[in-house]
């Protein structure tokens, strides 16, 4: 049988792994840092009316700049931030992956390097080598935050293309103060310059503002979201970033033609009518992920301080062994290979108990 190192594939891909989760049919899935609540009946519905009308078009091509949806997006950011935003310093893609994946075919590349802060969001490594971008794995403290120092020496050491920032961090869930990004940004323009992406896939779940009005005045910095987490729509594949204009300018010299179908376009502006009841859900959720925060510690347990939807939690002595006597009750969480650690996603208030629970019943036999 041909083995995937048997065939001429780019050097840099030799030896790597997909990403992906464990799909597990149980009966209480938290790993994927999935929304747990249903889009409502009444935004089902509008769905609906709003894909039957472009499905009478579906025999033309879609807005391939997405104009409509894209000032929805600048309208949302600009309502729950406060920070105006414009149409033209937003971009849509298919999911915040292929945003991250055209920011650096347009600022990375062959011959190129990014930098981010491990453990971290694994998709920014991957997608790095996917674009021939070299990948230069920068430090966090034992606390699991960004130790300025070591970040702005990383960065004069190594001179990298682009710096990725997430926040909340993804799999700890700890955010970064504004001044920290400042920082990382100045370091980052005085050692090339760079672009500096701040990936804020989880900041509606974030006890802290958002990062967005830090891209005033500064034309390489970058902020990526996604419709995945706090709008429940996994399934509909929308990311988004906003930046100065010329860097939307820039990455549809990349992008794929008529990369957004009429499809995806149509689901997500019936998502942003439904603004204020999809991020009613998100409050419930950060009260849920407060609630596991303070059930964890009461067990014993360390957990690092989160703003997203999900929990970091340890330290043990065999992660895999504790994250299966975990799943053997029925309940998956995530395995991130951070060495002690395990991972939770916020789930309704009957998932986390059956977590909850649990975790009492493995933490027990220790």
């Amino acid at each position: 049988m041909t083995r995937i190192d048997d065939l001429p594939i780019r050097d840099e891909l030799r030896g790597q792994s997909p990403y992906g989760a464990p799909q597990l049919d149980v009966p209480v899935q938290l790993n994927t840092n999935e929304n747990p609540y249903p889009l409502p009946e009444e935004l089902v519905a509008r769905i609906a009316e709003r894909v039957a009308e472009a499905a009478r078009g579906l025999n033309r091509y879609p807005d391939r700049d997405a104009v409509e949806l894209r000032e929805g997006l600048a309208a949302y950011l600009t309502r729950t931030t406060g920070f105006p935003v414009g149409r033209a310093q937003v971009w849509a893609a298919n999911g915040s992956n292929e945003v991250l994946q055209q920011l650096l075919q347009t600022f990375g590349g062959p011959g190129r390097t990014a930098l981010g802060f491990e453990p971290s969001y694994s998709m920014h490594a991957l997608i790095s080598r996917g674009t021939g971008t070299g990948w230069i794995s920068g430090p966090r403290g034992d606390d699991f935050t960004i130790d300025v120092d070591a970040a702005l020496a990383a960065i004069a050491e190594h001179r990298p293309h682009v710096v990725f920032v997430c926040s909340p961090n993804n799999p700890t869930g700890t955010a970064v103060s504004a001044d920290t990004v400042l920082r990382l940004y100045e370091a980052a323009q005085a050692a090339r310059p760079a672009l500096v992406v701040v990936d804020e896939a989880y900041v509606e779940f974030s006890h802290r503002a958002s990062l967005l009005p830090l891209i005033e005045g500064r034309p390489n910095l970058v902020v990526s979201r996604t419709m995945s987490k706090a709008f429940g729509a996994a399934g509909l594949r929308l990311g988004y970033l906003a930046a100065d204009a010329a860097v939307v300018d820039a990455v549809q010299l990349v992008r794929l033609p008529y990369h957004l179908s009429a499809v995806t376009q149509a689901t997500a502006l019936a998502c942003l009518e439904h603004t204020d009841t999809l991020l009613g859900y998100v409050g419930r959720l950060k009260e849920e992920r407060d609630r596991l925060v303070d059930a964890l510690r009461a067990m014993g347990l360390e957990v690092t301080d989160s703003d997203a939807n999900f929990v970091q939690f340890g330290r043990f002595a065999d992660t895999h062994a504790v994250w299966q006597a975990i799943l053997d009750q029925g309940v998956l969480v995530r395995d991130n290979g951070v060495p002690g650690w395990l991972r939770v996603t916020a789930g309704t208030p009957a998932e986390n108990d059956a977590f909850l629970d649990a975790v009492r019943r493995v933490t027990k036999e220790l």
